[in-house]
Protein backbone atom coordinates (compact mmCIF):
# COMPACT_ATOMS: atom_id res chain seq x y z
CA UNK A 1 0.00 0.00 0.00
CA UNK A 2 2.91 2.42 1.14
CA UNK A 3 4.73 1.94 -2.11
CA UNK A 4 1.85 2.23 -4.22
CA UNK A 5 0.68 5.54 -3.00
CA UNK A 6 4.10 6.57 -3.17
CA UNK A 7 4.18 5.92 -7.05
CA UNK A 8 0.95 7.23 -7.22
CA UNK A 9 2.31 10.54 -5.61
CA UNK A 10 5.34 10.89 -7.71
CA UNK A 11 2.98 10.88 -11.00
CA UNK A 12 0.82 13.38 -9.70
CA UNK A 13 3.92 15.67 -9.32
CA UNK A 14 4.47 15.70 -12.97
CA UNK A 15 1.87 16.43 -15.34
CA UNK A 16 -0.16 13.70 -14.94
CA UNK A 17 -0.53 10.49 -16.82
CA UNK A 18 -3.60 9.57 -19.01
CA UNK A 19 -5.28 6.95 -16.26
CA UNK A 20 -4.88 9.41 -13.68
CA UNK A 21 -5.98 12.81 -15.46
CA UNK A 22 -9.21 13.87 -15.34
CA UNK A 23 -12.11 13.57 -18.01
CA UNK A 24 -13.48 16.60 -18.40
CA UNK A 25 -16.63 15.16 -15.79
CA UNK A 26 -15.69 18.10 -13.64
CA UNK A 27 -15.21 21.11 -14.40
CA UNK A 28 -14.19 23.10 -11.02
CA UNK A 29 -13.13 22.29 -7.56
CA UNK A 30 -14.47 24.16 -4.52
CA UNK A 31 -13.05 24.30 -1.32
CA UNK A 32 -14.27 24.83 2.31
CA UNK A 33 -12.56 24.74 5.11
CA UNK A 34 -10.05 25.19 7.77
CA UNK A 35 -6.08 25.52 7.51
CA UNK A 36 -5.61 22.64 6.09
CA UNK A 37 -7.17 23.66 2.72
CA UNK A 38 -6.61 27.50 2.92
CA UNK A 39 -4.87 28.73 0.18
CA UNK A 40 -4.11 32.07 1.81
CA UNK A 41 -7.91 33.65 2.27
CA UNK A 42 -6.59 34.78 5.89
CA UNK A 43 -4.12 36.88 3.93
CA UNK A 44 -7.00 39.45 3.17
CA UNK A 45 -8.71 39.36 6.79
CA UNK A 46 -7.75 41.02 10.02
CA UNK A 47 -6.04 37.94 11.74
CA UNK A 48 -2.78 36.87 12.95
CA UNK A 49 -3.79 33.75 11.93
CA UNK A 50 -2.17 33.92 8.61
CA UNK A 51 1.40 32.75 7.41
CA UNK A 52 2.02 34.96 4.13
CA UNK A 53 5.88 35.10 5.36
CA UNK A 54 8.87 32.40 4.64
CA UNK A 55 9.68 30.06 5.23
CA UNK A 56 5.93 29.06 4.27
CA UNK A 57 5.82 28.29 0.77
CA UNK A 58 9.48 27.86 0.41
CA UNK A 59 8.88 24.90 -1.93
CA UNK A 60 5.93 26.92 -3.47
CA UNK A 61 6.73 27.80 -7.47
CA UNK A 62 9.00 30.69 -6.99
CA UNK A 63 9.63 29.72 -3.34
CA UNK A 64 6.50 32.27 -2.58
CA UNK A 65 4.73 32.02 0.80
CA UNK A 66 1.11 32.21 -0.33
CA UNK A 67 -0.91 32.08 3.04
CA UNK A 68 -0.47 27.98 2.74
CA UNK A 69 0.09 26.15 6.02
CA UNK A 70 3.32 24.24 4.50
CA UNK A 71 5.83 24.69 2.71
CA UNK A 72 4.70 24.27 -0.24
CA UNK A 73 0.97 22.75 -2.13
CA UNK A 74 -2.00 21.68 -0.01
CA UNK A 75 -3.77 18.20 -0.87
CA UNK A 76 -6.61 20.13 -2.30
CA UNK A 77 -3.83 21.66 -4.97
CA UNK A 78 -2.91 18.24 -5.98
CA UNK A 79 -6.79 16.63 -5.95
CA UNK A 80 -7.39 19.89 -8.40
CA UNK A 81 -4.44 19.05 -10.80
CA UNK A 82 -5.45 15.76 -10.83
CA UNK A 83 -8.73 16.46 -12.28
CA UNK A 84 -6.87 18.66 -14.68
CA UNK A 85 -7.94 21.83 -12.98
CA UNK A 86 -5.66 24.26 -11.52
CA UNK A 87 -2.41 23.32 -10.04
CA UNK A 88 -3.11 25.31 -6.99
CA UNK A 89 -6.80 26.25 -5.89
CA UNK A 90 -7.02 30.02 -5.73
CA UNK A 91 -7.87 31.77 -2.75
CA UNK A 92 -11.37 33.54 -3.13
CA UNK A 93 -10.72 37.07 -1.20
CA UNK A 94 -7.24 37.45 -3.38
CA UNK A 95 -7.98 40.23 -5.86
CA UNK A 96 -5.01 39.11 -7.89
CA UNK A 97 -7.80 36.64 -9.21
CA UNK A 98 -11.07 36.58 -11.39
CA UNK A 99 -14.48 34.81 -11.78
CA UNK A 100 -12.33 33.54 -14.26
CA UNK A 101 -10.18 31.62 -12.56
CA UNK A 102 -12.93 31.12 -9.80
CA UNK A 103 -15.18 29.30 -12.12
CA UNK A 104 -12.17 26.14 -12.12
CA UNK A 105 -11.04 26.33 -8.90
CA UNK A 106 -11.93 28.42 -5.58
CA UNK A 107 -11.52 28.04 -1.98
CA UNK A 108 -13.36 29.77 0.64
CA UNK A 109 -11.49 28.33 3.84
CA UNK A 110 -10.15 29.60 6.30
CA UNK A 111 -7.28 29.18 8.84
CA UNK A 112 -8.59 28.23 12.57
CA UNK A 113 -12.34 28.05 12.04
CA UNK A 114 -14.04 25.10 12.32
CA UNK A 115 -17.90 23.50 12.04
CA UNK A 116 -18.48 25.44 15.24
CA UNK A 117 -19.05 29.06 14.92
CA UNK A 118 -17.65 30.09 18.16
CA UNK A 119 -14.47 28.33 16.97
CA UNK A 120 -14.24 30.96 14.62
CA UNK A 121 -13.88 33.45 17.49
CA UNK A 122 -12.27 32.00 20.06
CA UNK A 123 -10.13 35.13 21.12
CA UNK A 124 -10.87 37.88 19.73
CA UNK A 125 -8.04 38.81 18.25
CA UNK A 126 -8.04 35.99 16.14
CA UNK A 127 -11.48 36.06 14.48
CA UNK A 128 -11.23 34.59 11.43
CA UNK A 129 -14.17 33.75 8.61
CA UNK A 130 -16.51 31.12 10.66
CA UNK A 131 -18.42 28.48 8.61
CA UNK A 132 -21.62 30.72 7.69
CA UNK A 133 -19.54 33.59 5.68
CA UNK A 134 -17.79 30.87 3.61
CA UNK A 135 -21.76 29.75 2.75
CA UNK A 136 -22.12 33.22 2.00
CA UNK A 137 -18.95 33.32 -0.12
CA UNK A 138 -20.10 30.69 -2.19
CA UNK A 139 -23.95 31.88 -2.77
CA UNK A 140 -22.18 35.21 -3.47
CA UNK A 141 -19.68 33.25 -5.75
CA UNK A 142 -22.70 30.99 -7.44
CA UNK A 143 -24.29 34.43 -8.32
CA UNK A 144 -21.14 35.82 -10.54
CA UNK A 145 -20.29 32.55 -12.14
CA UNK A 146 -24.29 33.16 -13.46
CA UNK A 147 -23.41 36.68 -14.44
CA UNK A 148 -19.91 34.90 -16.08
CA UNK A 149 -21.05 31.97 -17.98
CA UNK A 150 -24.80 32.76 -18.08
CA UNK A 151 -27.46 30.59 -16.12
CA UNK A 152 -27.29 27.54 -17.77
CA UNK A 153 -24.00 26.75 -17.98
CA UNK A 154 -23.03 27.96 -14.44
CA UNK A 155 -25.82 25.75 -13.06
CA UNK A 156 -24.12 22.79 -14.56
CA UNK A 157 -20.61 23.86 -13.66
CA UNK A 158 -22.58 24.03 -9.88
CA UNK A 159 -23.64 20.82 -10.17
CA UNK A 160 -20.95 18.83 -11.66
CA UNK A 161 -18.06 20.53 -9.63
CA UNK A 162 -16.45 18.66 -6.70
CA UNK A 163 -16.92 20.15 -3.38
CA UNK A 164 -14.27 19.23 -0.63
CA UNK A 165 -15.15 19.88 3.00
CA UNK A 166 -12.27 19.71 5.30
CA UNK A 167 -12.56 20.88 9.37
CA UNK A 168 -13.18 19.96 13.12
CA UNK A 169 -9.93 19.27 14.47
CA UNK A 170 -9.88 23.46 15.50
CA UNK A 171 -13.32 22.66 17.03
CA UNK A 172 -11.72 20.42 19.53
CA UNK A 173 -8.08 21.25 19.66
CA UNK A 174 -8.67 25.17 19.76
CA UNK A 175 -12.16 25.63 21.19
CA UNK A 176 -13.38 22.03 23.25
CA UNK A 177 -10.14 21.20 25.09
CA UNK A 178 -8.38 24.58 25.19
CA UNK A 179 -10.94 25.76 27.23
CA UNK A 180 -11.27 23.31 29.85
CA UNK A 181 -14.74 24.13 32.32
CA UNK A 182 -15.66 27.25 30.10
CA UNK A 183 -17.65 27.71 26.73
CA UNK A 184 -18.28 24.27 25.03
CA UNK A 185 -16.60 21.89 27.19
CA UNK A 186 -18.80 23.39 30.20
CA UNK A 187 -22.26 22.43 27.76
CA UNK A 188 -21.32 19.21 26.33
CA UNK A 189 -19.07 15.78 26.94
CA UNK A 190 -16.65 15.22 24.49
CA UNK A 191 -19.28 12.88 22.87
CA UNK A 192 -21.95 15.16 22.63
CA UNK A 193 -19.43 17.28 21.04
CA UNK A 194 -18.91 15.68 18.12
CA UNK A 195 -22.89 14.74 17.87
CA UNK A 196 -23.34 18.52 17.39
CA UNK A 197 -20.60 19.14 15.01
CA UNK A 198 -21.79 16.68 13.54
CA UNK A 199 -25.07 17.85 13.26
CA UNK A 200 -23.46 21.65 12.02
CA UNK A 201 -21.84 19.35 8.84
CA UNK A 202 -25.09 17.79 8.25
CA UNK A 203 -26.80 21.32 7.94
CA UNK A 204 -23.72 22.34 5.88
CA UNK A 205 -24.42 20.10 3.49
CA UNK A 206 -28.00 20.37 2.75
CA UNK A 207 -27.17 24.04 2.12
CA UNK A 208 -24.69 24.06 -0.08
CA UNK A 209 -26.65 21.34 -1.76
CA UNK A 210 -29.81 23.43 -1.53
CA UNK A 211 -26.96 25.75 -3.96
CA UNK A 212 -27.08 23.12 -6.76
CA UNK A 213 -23.67 20.84 -4.89
CA UNK A 214 -24.05 17.22 -5.93
CA UNK A 215 -20.36 15.50 -6.13
CA UNK A 216 -19.70 16.34 -2.09
CA UNK A 217 -16.61 14.95 -0.21
CA UNK A 218 -16.73 15.35 3.86
CA UNK A 219 -13.52 14.75 5.13
CA UNK A 220 -12.87 13.48 8.85
CA UNK A 221 -10.39 14.13 11.18
CA UNK A 222 -6.06 12.72 11.19
CA UNK A 223 -4.89 11.39 14.55
CA UNK A 224 -5.09 14.78 15.81
CA UNK A 225 -3.88 13.61 19.51
CA UNK A 226 -0.56 12.58 17.03
CA UNK A 227 0.04 16.26 15.96
CA UNK A 228 3.49 17.55 17.39
CA UNK A 229 2.06 20.09 19.44
CA UNK A 230 -0.23 17.48 20.93
CA UNK A 231 2.83 15.44 21.44
CA UNK A 232 4.79 17.71 23.18
CA UNK A 233 1.72 19.01 25.56
CA UNK A 234 1.29 15.42 26.41
CA UNK A 235 5.45 15.24 27.14
CA UNK A 236 5.17 18.24 29.32
CA UNK A 237 2.25 16.73 31.33
CA UNK A 238 3.88 13.44 31.69
CA UNK A 239 7.62 13.32 30.70
CA UNK A 240 8.02 10.32 31.18
CA UNK A 241 5.71 9.31 28.07
CA UNK A 242 8.67 9.54 25.99
CA UNK A 243 6.20 11.77 23.03
CA UNK A 244 3.79 9.56 22.35
CA UNK A 245 0.26 10.50 21.15
CA UNK A 246 -2.64 11.78 23.09
CA UNK A 247 -4.55 8.59 22.84
CA UNK A 248 -8.35 10.75 24.24
CA UNK A 249 -7.87 12.73 21.17
CA UNK A 250 -7.40 10.25 18.87
CA UNK A 251 -10.32 8.35 20.37
CA UNK A 252 -12.60 11.30 19.62
CA UNK A 253 -11.15 11.75 16.58
CA UNK A 254 -12.13 8.06 15.37
CA UNK A 255 -15.51 8.65 16.87
CA UNK A 256 -16.21 12.23 15.03
CA UNK A 257 -15.23 10.13 12.11
CA UNK A 258 -17.32 7.78 12.07
CA UNK A 259 -20.37 9.60 12.92
CA UNK A 260 -19.73 11.48 10.40
CA UNK A 261 -19.48 8.98 7.95
CA UNK A 262 -23.00 7.75 9.24
CA UNK A 263 -24.46 11.24 8.37
CA UNK A 264 -22.94 11.28 4.64
CA UNK A 265 -24.71 7.21 4.38
CA UNK A 266 -27.86 9.35 6.01
CA UNK A 267 -27.98 12.23 3.29
CA UNK A 268 -26.67 9.94 0.64
CA UNK A 269 -30.34 8.21 1.13
CA UNK A 270 -32.62 11.34 1.72
CA UNK A 271 -31.27 13.63 -0.85
CA UNK A 272 -31.98 13.01 -4.26
CA UNK A 273 -28.93 12.71 -7.01
CA UNK A 274 -26.31 13.57 -4.54
CA UNK A 275 -23.35 12.06 -4.55
CA UNK A 276 -21.61 12.27 -1.17
CA UNK A 277 -18.47 10.99 0.41
CA UNK A 278 -16.35 10.76 3.30
CA UNK A 279 -12.98 11.19 3.10
CA UNK A 280 -11.08 8.91 5.21
CA UNK A 281 -7.47 10.15 5.94
CA UNK A 282 -7.69 8.90 9.74
CA UNK A 283 -6.36 5.15 8.65
CA UNK A 284 -3.57 6.63 6.21
CA UNK A 285 -2.02 9.20 8.60
CA UNK A 286 -2.07 7.22 11.16
CA UNK A 287 -0.25 4.39 9.36
CA UNK A 288 2.06 6.88 8.16
CA UNK A 289 3.03 8.02 11.34
CA UNK A 290 3.66 4.77 12.45
CA UNK A 291 5.73 3.35 9.80
CA UNK A 292 7.04 7.26 8.31
CA UNK A 293 10.17 5.13 6.78
CA UNK A 294 7.66 3.08 4.74
CA UNK A 295 6.28 5.89 3.11
CA UNK A 296 9.84 7.84 2.70
CA UNK A 297 9.88 9.98 5.56
CA UNK A 298 12.56 10.15 8.68
CA UNK A 299 10.55 12.51 10.89
CA UNK A 300 7.08 12.02 12.04
CA UNK A 301 6.85 13.39 15.60
CA UNK A 302 7.75 16.90 15.19
CA UNK A 303 7.37 19.53 12.64
CA UNK A 304 10.28 20.67 10.31
CA UNK A 305 10.20 23.98 11.43
CA UNK A 306 12.27 25.65 14.74
CA UNK A 307 12.41 22.49 16.81
CA UNK A 308 9.27 21.18 15.35
CA UNK A 309 7.69 20.87 18.82
CA UNK A 310 4.99 23.82 19.06
CA UNK A 311 6.05 26.51 16.57
CA UNK A 312 3.19 27.73 14.08
CA UNK A 313 2.67 30.74 12.15
CA UNK A 314 5.07 33.69 13.37
CA UNK A 315 6.85 31.08 15.77
CA UNK A 316 7.47 29.48 12.31
CA UNK A 317 10.73 32.46 11.19
CA UNK A 318 13.69 30.63 12.43
CA UNK A 319 16.55 29.91 10.49
CA UNK A 320 16.69 26.35 12.46
CA UNK A 321 14.41 25.52 9.58
CA UNK A 322 15.24 21.92 8.87
CA UNK A 323 16.61 21.74 5.15
CA UNK A 324 15.15 18.86 3.74
CA UNK A 325 11.23 19.13 4.54
CA UNK A 326 10.71 15.98 2.40
CA UNK A 327 11.74 14.06 5.46
CA UNK A 328 9.39 14.96 7.53
CA UNK A 329 5.72 14.31 7.71
CA UNK A 330 4.85 17.38 9.48
CA UNK A 331 6.00 20.72 8.27
CA UNK A 332 4.67 22.93 11.51
CA UNK A 333 3.46 22.00 14.93
CA UNK A 334 0.04 21.18 13.17
CA UNK A 335 0.80 21.11 9.20
CA UNK A 336 1.95 18.15 6.92
CA UNK A 337 4.87 19.18 4.67
CA UNK A 338 4.36 19.32 0.78
CA UNK A 339 5.15 15.87 0.74
CA UNK A 340 2.50 14.31 3.33
CA UNK A 341 -0.03 16.72 1.10
CA UNK A 342 0.71 14.88 -2.22
CA UNK A 343 0.82 11.82 -0.38
CA UNK A 344 -3.17 12.63 1.26
CA UNK A 345 -4.13 13.50 -2.11
CA UNK A 346 -3.06 10.50 -4.03
CA UNK A 347 -5.04 8.50 -1.26
CA UNK A 348 -8.33 10.36 -1.53
CA UNK A 349 -8.23 10.38 -5.37
CA UNK A 350 -7.32 6.43 -5.25
CA UNK A 351 -10.10 5.77 -2.78
CA UNK A 352 -12.31 7.98 -1.96
CA UNK A 353 -12.58 10.86 -4.98
CA UNK A 354 -12.03 8.07 -7.99
CA UNK A 355 -16.12 7.73 -8.51
CA UNK A 356 -16.22 11.10 -9.73
CA UNK A 357 -13.44 11.15 -12.36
Amino acid sequence: MAARLIAIGCLLLHLLPPHFAGTGKTPAIVIFGDSSVDSGNNNFINTPAKCNYEPYGRDFEGGKPTGRFSNGRLATDFISQAFSLLPAVPAYLDPAYTIKDFAVAVCFASAATGYDNATSDVMVQNSVIPLWKELEFFKEYAAKLKSYQGEERANETIREALYIISMGANDFLENYYALPGRGRSSEFTAGEYESFLVGIAEGFVREVYGVGARKIDVTGLPPMGCLPLERAVENFRRPFAGGRCNEEYNGVAREFNGKLEKMVGKLSLELPEIRLVYGNIYDIFDDVIKNPTSYGFEVAEVGCCSNGLVEMGYMCRSPLTCWDANQYVFWDALHPTQKMNLLLASHTINTTLSSFM
